[in-house]
């Protein structure tokens, strides 16, 4: 099936605010997703690299924005 990835990776981002959390220095959000989104999405500069044992990544500061960004939009 054709699907447009750039839709699915946008979804991905807002649903990443679903399970994301916080500490004193940076957001997190954990990484059950699909692993070419998740990839996309760490080249487009949204989160740390996907890869490794880790079960969350990071969002970056523009990443975090977009994500909450999205969510309002999709799902608010």
């Amino acid at each position: 099936m054709k699907y447009d990835k750039n839709k699915v990776d946008e979804m991905t981002l807002a649903l990443l605010k679903l399970t994301s959390f916080s500490d004193d220095k940076e957001t997190r959000t954990w990484k059950n997703y699909q692993w070419d989104s998740m990839d996309r999405l760490h080249e487009k500069g949204y989160i740390s690299n996907p890869k490794g044992k880790t079960r969350s990544v990071a969002f970056t500061e523009e990443g975090r924005k977009r994500s909450e960004e999205l969510f309002r939009r999709h799902f608010e």
